[in-house]
């Protein structure tokens, strides 16, 4: 035994949109998950007051102290 994965979509009367290719001659189990139209998380936003308003200034890229004084080197 062995278990098969597939993602069925149906149409609006809810037929599958595409045809399946089983094995032949075999006998199978089938359990029907139904998926949840999942919703996206509300996305946060910034106070009026700051968005927008933030600056960079100088190189973010490169380290804040040198690696002589990272301890992990040591």
């Amino acid at each position: 035994m062995y278990a098969e994965r597939l993602m069925i979509e149906t149409d609006s009367l809810g037929n599958p949109c595409q045809l399946l290719q089983l094995p032949p001659n075999a006998k199978l189990e089938v359990i029907v998950l139904v998926l949840e139209k999942t919703q996206l998380p509300i996305r946060r936003q910034p106070p009026s007051s700051i968005a927008g308003k933030g600056e960079i200034l100088g190189d973010i890229m490169s380290p804040v102290v040198a690696e002589t004084d990272w301890d992990v080197l040591r």
